[in-house]
């Protein structure tokens, strides 16, 4: 079975479909700080490797999102398949101007945008969408309410919840986004901490990590 890519099934680990908060709670220097600190974990050494070096290719996928119907593209579904790829898919992270500042946080819709890109993806062993925010849902119906109208069977949905917004980020992330197998939510102190929770979770997914086996010596340089 072949991808309109030509990528192999078999050839295809994980489907990864990172979404980007870029609502109004999140001001033009915490937005550089997200997207350089996420340009910078893909550039880190160990999460080279982990995408390079493993069994299989890694197929990514980049949105912003902040309200009703303003979940945006960034990167389009791009197999990770040398360095070559690695650097282009960074660079057109960063080349890609901010589509929204003034929406509110309608986080339901945003993973009902999430779970139809995941729909044509290449054919993975793994699909999983890696959501950052710093806030809650206040617009539209909640996550829960995606995974239950939207084709999330099998999708692993894991979060990055960031600190300074609303104080009940970390537990909303934890009850209310988080989903499907081996789902967890990292955190980062501020977006001044972003790069070094994205290198963190990014190593985790990558390597099919539970929280028990990331012992210190596995932890990516920072």
């Amino acid at each position: 079975m072949l991808w309109a890519g030509g990528a192999r099934a078999e050839e295809c680990r994980l489907a990864l479909l990172l979404a980007l908060d870029v609502s109004s709670s999140v001001d033009d220097d915490e937005y550089r700080l997200q997207k350089e600190g996420l340009a910078a974990a893909l550039s880190d050494p160990d999460v080279r490797r982990a995408i390079l070096e493993g069994e299989g290719t890694v197929a990514l996928s980049v949105y912003e999102w902040s309200g009703r119907r303003q979940s945006v593209m960034v990167l389009d579904w791009t197999m990770l398949s040398d360095q070559g790829r690695l650097d282009q898919a960074v660079g057109t992270i960063l080349a890609a101007p901010r589509s929204h500042n003034r929406f509110p946080t309608a986080m339901g819709y945003a993973l009902g945008y999430g779970s139809r890109l995941l729909e044509r993806a290449p054919p993975c062993l793994r699909k999983v969408i890696d959501v950052s925010g710093d806030g809650i849902t206040n617009d539209g119906f909640r996550p829960q309410q995606a995974y239950l109208h939207f084709p999330f069977a099998n999708v692993t949905v894991n979060g990055l919840a960031v600190l300074g917004s609303d104080p009940r980020v970390v537990d909303y992330f934890r009850g209310e986004v988080a989903h499907g197998p081996g789902a967890f939510v990292e955190v980062a102190e501020g977006y001044e901490d972003f790069r070094r929770a994205m290198t963190l979770k990014l190593f985790r997914e990558l390597n099919d990590m539970i929280v028990g086996q990331l012992s210190d010596e596995k932890r990516p340089a920072q």
